[in-house]
């Protein structure tokens, strides 16, 4: 290829370029250069610019594709000496303006400055207390906490400042106070006896949110012993009236009360600079009086508080880290101190820490309108602007049906909520990338965040965009972000708590924004001038900078879900930025989706644009995120210059629709009358397509009736026995023949729902008896198994299941070689055998995130979304119709055969849509419907008429109640209803509560309703020796390995009664694929060039459930198998 470079570098960056782009180009002009050369060397050229390029940097590089057209294909440093077409300008023009554009836009930003910074320099009034300082002394040998949590005594002093004064339920007299330098000591001391118990009580409006700013700096007050469970919160007044210490603010374990509140050395008084700024920030809120107070009527106040807090924390985390020579220049009046440094010694003094956190605050908030607006965008959009395949028009479709939309809008800001409901394999993924791009201000570029609820579907989606979307790109556009590294990193080559410690030293707003453990895949450049100054850490920058950020959900749901420390400020500052489109939305079930309806209401308050996507979003999805996300935008509307308005677009493979939907009464009604009429027409299309799974019930009466004693063992092996016959009939009707071999051959899977069961199903068919010309490989497939291990078999399965042959062609897993040994052996070896099946025995980790193709399925069923999940992974992308039934589900789960079906209990959870019985109050689900079926028996809550023709998602994404006979899909409409569409529901646990009420100030709804809300968890990690020998050890509380004697780590199989169990030759020789985990270390540690021991801490992490106490829990352990709980015959 033919390039051209053009250097529009100033001062010492243009001797810097030219030394680089001399050595790979001809110079043609003073700045131009051209050259003929390769995608690799000019990759070269980029990565040598950007490794040396700073703010004076600006080159671009001009691809000649014809004699009358280039092709503009990057630009390293600054971008705006160039336009979109790479052309320099000639001439340039310019304003005066009082105000920059988006200051006039953002109106209450000195309100949420004038906050931030007062709050700042209160936030450690406390920390004043005689209790704090001695505990920072270097000499201190007792317990690090105290009696009562520093921010609580600031509250305490602030009360009580106010209670000094004339009318304390007046802003204007403590104001006034501070404005001019007052503060009386002594009458504070006093005071402080009468305002003990509910600082944050009976205080005038904008008392009120400096307060709560005060109080939750650190953390979001909660009260675990009164969750108010259904209470529903009248009024800010009324909620702030609730909190007292026992909100998480006061340590019962800790004497010495009376010290919290004693000031031998003073409320630093004598700080001029502390009173200097105090008098300042006093003076603007007293002017912005009235302004704050109609905030608070009109509910907009919740927008102020978030960002004030954000820029009060995020200052507070600047400031903190700042090393001890950065901050030696203060003059100290006072002898108190805010923090010390590692060895004790002192680090800021407390008056400077404040001031300090104060001046850090108020310059986050000046960048606010940069973040939302000024941060990089992605124009290398060449690929999403080509016309789409035949099979694909439907994405240029849909977003030209949007950008026509945004056109329509004049300038006009308008909120936008999308739902994409297009079938698997008609490429969502890229119709959203496509989208997004139609929805930009220029309708030209990218810049949002796709979150999805996988790691693997995360790193695998990252693959896709890198490829499709990108692939002329270095990785500057793009960042792939995921919980961990070592996932990451064995993906790549596939390719081709500190708490204690930060008490000590007085500051817990020194922990890092983002977790050690996070990875993030990006390697675009970073500004030298902008948040550099906040955002110390290049981790955070790149988080923040990347144009188009792909990672699990988790990472941006900790914007609303972080109840404790900083770890929100980098998903809140993402969000303000960036679009938001979550992937595969209905993965989640519980309280999982409440959660999500949190995230999507903060992205409406910030403005942003929300895409949901999803093959089988069921209508109160739908309905729920949009009610979460038009009362966000409600907020951000009165905050600022937009239009009440919220577009609606409905996209899948047939149709796109777009329709405005107001702030009306309403709403909600009207957006669900649209959609099910869109679903309506969906499904006359869905109807036309030719089927390609069919489906059976499969009789277990027989399991379900033995009585022979012991029971539940009996029980089971009849429940094997009638799938092992299954997969048989199911092989019968769908396999393919291997010329080579003649041998029928076929792929199935087994969807068991829970991991015992699942590896006990796998040891069964291991040693059955299969028929005399038939012959089977099997494979476990489940979450609890080491992370190396688990790696490979994914490795192995996405290599040989991802089938797109048509009719008659050679499957391309015939031509893998374990596959191939497989059958040429058996050939060989045994030929009377006939037919051999593959079976992989799998719990719901296959339903989502794996690209896998199976022949056929039998199916354990846990509800309806499971069987459309698994199905989807039947005839995935091979386009054949089918004469014969290829998937089977079982009359009854494993629960109900070895419980029994009783009317109304529980059978379907863990997984499933029905209640944890150990748990359950009522018999109703909130919105008055019954939370349990009558029956478990498939024949009785599915409809076998219309399975055996065609099974599909339609029962999942249209709600007939009437006539219906599938009460299992029912059921899950009945339960997402109750979560998300609840809109009496005021309560703190209701999604409702949270997003109308004032309990989104405390940290109650998270506590009701976690993100991932699961079993306790402990890591354990598979280390072995040279000789061979494995064994499973631990981190201690503090994230340190124990070691014995000889050096090696501590074993810990006996205390977790953890037997390796070994499997006979017979069980061996069936298996699908064998692991041999120390021959894969050893691999691993050439690879990653590490040792033995640091490549299996690194690689053989496995999860383990932690029970209570009491319940004693044996467990057993195969490299094959996994890890999974003894089989006990009791029920």
């Amino acid at each position: 290829m033919m390039v051209i470079f053009v250097s529009q570098c100033e001062k010492k960056a243009l001797a810097r370029t030219r030394r680089v782009l001399d050595a790979f180009a001809d110079r043609i002009g003073d700045n131009t250069w051209q050259t003929v050369i390769t995608q690799e060397g000019l990759l070269a050229v980029k990565k040598l610019l950007r490794k040396t390029a700073s703010k004076n940097t600006a080159v671009s590089c001009h691809w000649i594709r014809s004699r009358s057209r280039t092709e503009l294909v990057w630009v390293v440093g600054n971008k705006s000496k160039f336009d979109r077409e790479g052309r320099v300008a000639v001439n340039s023009t310019s304003k005066n303006q009082v105000y920059r554009d988006d200051l006039l836009d953002w109106k209450l930003l000195p309100v949420i400055q004038s906050l931030a910074c007062l709050a700042a320099l209160l936030h450690d009034w406390g920390k004043a207390n005689a209790r704090f300082q001695q505990k920072l002394a270097k000499n201190f040998k007792g317990i690090p906490a105290d009696r009562l949590r520093h921010e609580w005594v600031s509250c305490l002093l602030l009360k009580a400042l106010i209670l000094n004064t004339d009318n304390p339920y007046s802003d204007s007299d403590w104001l006034g106070t501070l404005k001019d330098g007052i503060i009386n000591e002594d009458a504070i001391k006093t005071a402080l006896r009468m305002s003990c118990e509910k600082p944050l009580a009976d205080l005038p409006n904008i008392a009120k949110l400096i307060a709560w700013l005060v109080v939750s700096h650190h953390k979001l007050p909660v009260n675990p012993d009164n969750l108010f469970n259904g209470s529903e919160c009248f009024s800010l007044d009324g909620l702030l009236k609730l909190i007292d210490k026992s909100w998480g603010y006061e340590n019962k374990t800790v004497d010495e009360i009376s010290l919290c509140l004693e000031f031998p050395h003073g409320l630093l008084t004598r700080s001029s600079k502390w009173l200097s700024q105090i008098k300042r920030w006093s003076a603007k809120l007293l002017g912005i009086e009235e302004l704050i107070s109609q905030t608070i009527n009109d509910g907009s106040y919740c927008v102020l508080l978030h960002h004030a807090r954000l820029s009060l924390m995020l200052g507070d985390h600047y400031f903190s880290s700042l090393d001890v020579n950065q901050t030696s220049n203060w003059k100290c009046t006072t002898e108190l101190i805010a923090n010390t440094q590692k060895d004790k010694s002192p680090k800021q003094a407390l008056d400077q820490h404040l001031v300090g956190v104060s001046e850090s605050a108020r310059d986050v908030v000046a960048k606010l309108p940069l973040i939302e607006n000024g941060l990089e965008f992605s124009f290398n959009t060449a690929e999403l602007k080509r016309k789409s395949p035949p099979a694909y028009t439907w994405q240029d479709t849909a977003a030209k049906k949007v950008r026509d939309w945004r056109l329509s809008c004049n300038d006009m800001r308008k909120g936008f909520f999308a739902v994409n409901i297009a079938s698997t394999g008609c490429g969502k993924t890229f119709a959203n990338a496509k989208v997004m791009m139609a929805l930009s201000e220029d309708g030209d570029s990218l810049r949002y965040v796709l979150a999805l609820g996988l790691r693997t579907l995360t790193l695998q989606t990252g693959d896709e965009y890198r490829e499709r979307i990108f692939n002329k790109n270095d990785g500057t556009d793009l960042a792939v972000l995921i919980g961990s590294k070592a996932i990451a990193d064995l993906h790549y080559q596939s390719r081709l708590d500190q708490t204690y410690e930060q008490e000590q030293q007085g500051s817990e707003s020194i922990e890092s924004l983002l977790a050690d453990s996070d990875e993030i895949v990006y390697q675009g450049e970073l500004p030298e001038e902008g948040l550099t100054t906040i955002l110390k850490k290049h981790k955070d920058r790149q988080l923040l900078y990347a144009p188009v950020l792909v990672c699990t959900i988790d990472h941006m749901i900790a914007a609303t879900e972080t109840t404790r420390g900083g770890r929100y400020i980098l998903p809140s500052l993402r969000l303000l930025s960036s679009d938001l489109v979550i992937d595969e939305v209905d993965d989640f079930t519980g309280s999982d989706l409440i959660a999500i309806g949190r995230l999507i209401h903060l992205a409406g308050m910030l403005g942003r644009k929300v895409m949901i996507s999803s093959a089988t979003i069921p209508p109160a999805m739908a309905e729920g995120y949009f009610n979460a996300y038009r009362e966000g935008w409600s907020l951000y509307c009165k905050t600022r210059n937009a239009n009440p308005m919220v577009g609606c677009a409905w996209i899948d493979e047939f149709s796109t629709q777009v329709e405005e939907i107001g702030m009306r009464e309403h709403a909600t009604q009207e957006f669900r009358k649209i959609h099910d009429k869109y679903i309506d027409r969906r499904v006359k299309h869905l109807n036309k397509q030719p089927a390609k799974r069919k489906a059976i019930v499969i009789n277990c009466e027989e399991a379900m009736k033995r009585s022979d004693e012991p029971v539940v063992k009996n029980k089971k092996e009849a429940w094997f026995n009638r799938i092992a016959q299954t997969t048989l009939d199911m092989h019968k009707l769908n396999n393919t023949v291997d010329k080579k071999t003649g041998l029928k051959v076929s792929f199935g899977v087994v969807r068991i729902a829970n991991i015992q069961p699942c590896v006990q199903l796998t040891r069964y068919l291991l040693t059955y008896d299969w028929p005399e010309h038939s012959e089977a490989r099997i494979m476990a497939y489940h979450s609890r198994q080491v992370l190396l291990l688990r790696h490979e078999q994914e490795k192995h399965l996405d290599k040989v299941l991802k089938r797109k042959e048509k009719r008659g062609e050679k499957p391309q897993a015939f031509y893998d070689q374990t596959i191939r040994r497989h059958l040429d052996t058996i050939a060989a070896n045994r030929p009377d055998v006939k037919n051999l099946l593959f079976i992989l025995v799998a719990t719901p980790v296959e339903e989502v995130g794996r690209d896998h193709d199976f022949d056929w399925a039998v199916i354990e069923p846990s509800s309806y979304r499971s069987i459309i999940q698994l199905a989807g992974r039947v005839m995935r992308h091979r386009e054949d119709t089918i004469e014969y039934p290829n998937i089977a589900i079982l009359q009854y789960n494993w629960r109900t055969i070895k419980y029994g079906d009783a009317e109304r209990k529980p059978r379907f959870y863990f997984p499933g849509y029905e209640p944890d019985p150990r748990k359950r109050q009522t018999n109703k689900l909130s919105n008055g419907k019954n939370d349990c079926l009558n029956s478990h028996d498939i024949f009785k809550i599915v409809d076998i008429n219309l399975i055996k023709d065609r099974l599909d998602s339609i029962p999942r994404i249209q709600e007939r109640p009437e006539n219906s006979k599938t009460p299992m899909a029912l059921l899950e409409h009945s339960v997402i209803e109750s979560l998300l569409t609840y809109y009496e529901g005021k309560g703190p646990e209701t999604l409702q509560g949270y997003i109308q009420g004032y309990w989104r100030l405390t940290a109650l709804p998270q506590y009701l309703n976690r993100f991932r809300q699961s079993t306790k968890t402990t890591q354990l990690y598979r280390v072995a020796n040279e000789t061979g020998e494995a064994w499973f050890t631990e981190r201690d509380t503090r994230g340190y390995f124990s070691y014995v004697n000889t050096g090696e780590f501590a074993r810990q199989d006996d205390a977790y009664q953890i037997s390796t169990l070994p499997l006979t030759a017979e069980q061996s020789q069936r298996l699908w694929i064998q692991r041999d985990y120390l021959h894969l270390l050893r691999e691993q540690m050439e690879i990653s060039e590490m040792s033995i021991d640091k490549a299996a801490i690194h690689y053989g992490e496995i999860s383990l459930d932690v029970y209570p106490d009491g319940i004693n829990t044996e467990y057993e352990y195969n490299d094959q198998l996994g890890l999974y709980k003894k089989e006990s015959n009791h029920v």
